[in-house]
């Protein structure tokens, strides 16, 4: 039962990560707030390290989902007998969808925000 809750949280954490590194700065600038965008920069200099490798943070974030998403979703699953465990087992199910679908919303919002609007600018 512990599983699926870590793969959530993961999930989670690496699409944020890509937010934090790539979209979020592009889009202060986008919107004249760049000045915000230096003094993240100087405040939290590991913002700078993730920019740089923002490609392989997309791929390995993709990557994530993609993994979480045939984990939840894979035939064969099946919840156990037990009334009770049945019904814990049901709702972690539908939490774990409702994290995939959030986290590929933030992925793709990210995605956007970080190879689409250069390209507007």
């Amino acid at each position: 039962m512990n599983k699926p809750r870590s793969w959530s949280w993961l999930l989670l954490f690496t699409t944020s990560g890509t937010l934090l590194c790539c979209a979020m700065p592009i889009t202060l600038v986008t919107l004249g707030l760049g000045a915000t965008v230096a003094t993240m920069a100087s405040s939290a200099p590991w913002l700078i390290t993730l920019s740089q490798f923002k490609g392989w943070m997309f791929l390995a974030s993709g990557l994530l989902i993609a993994l979480a998403a045939w984990v939840v979703h894979r035939s064969g699953r099946s919840c156990p007998v037990d009334t009770e465990l049945a019904a814990a087992c049901e709702r972690a199910d539908v939490w774990n969808r409702r994290f995939i679908w959030v986290s590929v919303g933030i992925w793709m919002l990210g995605f956007v925000a970080a190879y689409g609007l250069p390209f507007f600018i």
